[in-house]
């Protein structure tokens, strides 16, 4: 199968914008026949909200907002799956979350478990659990940015399955790049990081630049795909899921029926 990532520069709170400039490329013919797709961290609305007020204005009702709707109808029109970050509403709360949208519509979505920093001003804490989805080929499960600093959050997924790890984000901390070879490795699965390019000042003496380099990593801790740090870019690879399904590192030695779980 063919999967994705397409690295994002969205102008804050420009929401048509910003889909907009997603769907172009999706119409591009460098993702013509692609079977999973990767978008970055809150794609539509932007990271750095200065209150909790300015998101509940910004954020939307998943699967019924425009956002959604607009990659949800892309997904059903191209016959792909996407997973995409967004600031979520429901009720009076908000959560930076994780949707997935495939051929036959919305799937599913994951709401960030591990707020960093400010975010824990803005967003209320996740309430989903981590949760292993059918996307064609491949058994794929999220998480969100900074998850990837929780060692748990990409154990849950691949225990309960998954052959890919989705993982939108907007990184400003340099580590995870290189981190998430480790996290493929301990794990034996892919994973694909959709990070953003950019800078954001909205909050006084907060000014964050986005470090780009989106990936995609095999289950052997291979960068089959890295971006550059200041591009909007798309990166497309070919895998084969199967190769996430062996958890053999020898002959004798498999990576969860050797955990010691009696000792941790």
């Amino acid at each position: 199968m063919k999967v994705a990532f397409i690295q994002t520069s969205p102008e804050f709170g420009r929401i048509e914008e910003n889909v907009e400039s997603v769907l172009r490329n999706i119409r591009s013919p460098g993702l013509r026949g692609v079977d999973l797709i990767v978008l970055p961290e809150l794609f539509s609305t932007g990271y750095q909200f200065k209150s909790k007020r300015e998101c509940l204005a910004l954020a939307e009702r998943v699967p019924e907002g425009y956002a959604s709707g607009k990659l949800i109808e892309a997904a059903l029109r191209n016959k792909f799956h996407i997973v995409f970050g967004i600031a979520e509403r429901e009720g009076g709360k908000t959560y930076n979350s994780a949707a997935l949208a495939g051929p036959g519509g919305f799937i599913g979505v994951y709401r960030k478990a591990h707020l960093f920093c400010n975010e824990k001003k803005i967003f209320s804490p996740g309430n989903t659990p981590f949760k292993v989805y059918s996307a064609g080929k491949a058994k794929v499960g999220m998480m969100v940015c900074f998850d990837w600093f929780f060692p748990e959050a990409a154990r849950a997924l691949a225990v309960k399955g998954a052959d890919i790890i989705c993982h939108p984000s907007n990184l400003v901390l340099p580590y995870c790049p290189e981190a998430m070879v480790t996290r493929c490795i301990e794990n034996r699965v892919f994973a694909i990081t959709a990070n953003r390019v950019g800078v954001e000042n909205r909050r006084r003496g907060e000014r964050l630049k986005f470090i780009g380099t989106s990936e995609i990593i095999s289950p052997k801790g291979e960068i089959m795909r890295r971006a550059s740090r200041n591009r909007v870019q798309v990166g497309v690879v070919s895998i084969n899921p199967k190769d996430a399904r062996d958890k053999r590192i020898t002959p004798l030695n498999h990576i969860f029926r050797d955990r010691r779980k009696d000792m941790y």
